[in-house]
Order: structure tokens, then sequence, then C-alpha cells
């Protein structure tokens, strides 16, 4: 199990694909690999975002995020599972948050990304400010439930 939030841009597919080489994933216990990739949109609430800083609380941040992990191995049978956050400041485009999790089978796996994104989403530490198009800047108060809300 592996937690790291970094300021570095990554590649997802990169990271997954490096990590499962190096746990050797793929000695046959694995039968389900389920993934999330979150990635910066240029629009938020009715505006346009040209950019976005991510801060956090280091060392506690992390803390939550193996917290969500450990719960996630309580309540289903999971392999192991990669989160990777970035903070600092993030362009359209690039990804911010990856979520792999492996397991022996795919409904584990896919409960198990689904509660830690969303645990990640409503647990750990971040703070967003978006730079609008506009020129002005502003806090995200909250983060959206995940769905596109019917208007």
């Amino acid at each position: 199990m592996t937690v790291i939030v970094t300021e570095q841009s990554f590649d997802p597919w990169q990271e997954i694909q490096n990590y499962q080489n190096a746990a050797n994933l793929l000695d046959g216990q694995v039968g389900a690999t389920d993934v999330f990739i979150g990635t910066m949109r240029d629009f938020n609430d009715g505006s346009e975002v040209q950019a976005m800083t991510l801060e956090h609380y280091p060392g506690m941040t992390e803390k939550q995020l193996e917290n969500s992990v450990a719960e996630a191995r309580q309540q289903w049978q999971v392999l192991d599972a990669l989160v990777i956050h970035r903070v600092g400041d993030i362009f359209p485009n690039e990804a911010i948050v990856l979520v792999a999790v492996w397991a022996a089978h795919r409904g584990d796996a896919f409960d198990a990304c689904r509660y830690l994104m969303e645990a990640l989403k409503t647990k750990a530490p971040f703070w967003k400010k978006e730079r609008l198009i506009s020129a002005d800047s502003r806090w995200v108060k909250e983060n959206t439930d995940g769905y596109k809300s019917a208007k």
C-alpha cells in the first residue's frame, strides 16, 4: 500500500505500470484492478478556471490517506492500493489524483476504489484556490458530490 503526495506532475498510466512491475502484482493473485484518475477541469461553478493551487497539511494529509486505505482493507479484500495526489500549482488537463486498487475480484476492487476516492474528497485536508480567467481567484468552499447536477 502506497500513498504519495507530490508537487510533481505525473503520468497516471506510467505510475500504475511502474507500481505493478515493482510490486510483482501480476503473480496470479490479482483478478481485478480498478483505477480512478482525476484531472483538472477548466471550469467550475459557472466560471472558467485557468489554474488551481492545491494546499495540504503535510504529514496529516498522508496519515489520513493511509488511514483510509487501512479502512478499505478492513471492508474489502484488497491486495494492494496506490494513491497519488498532487499539491501545488495545477493546470487544466493535468492529473490531480490517482487511486488504484488491486484485488482478486472486481467487486472488492470497484468498491474499495470508490470508497478511497470519496474518503479522499471528504476527509483528507486539502484546500483548493482557483485562478479564474477573469484574473480573480477564489477558495473552493466544498467539493462536489461527484455527479453533474441537473440544473
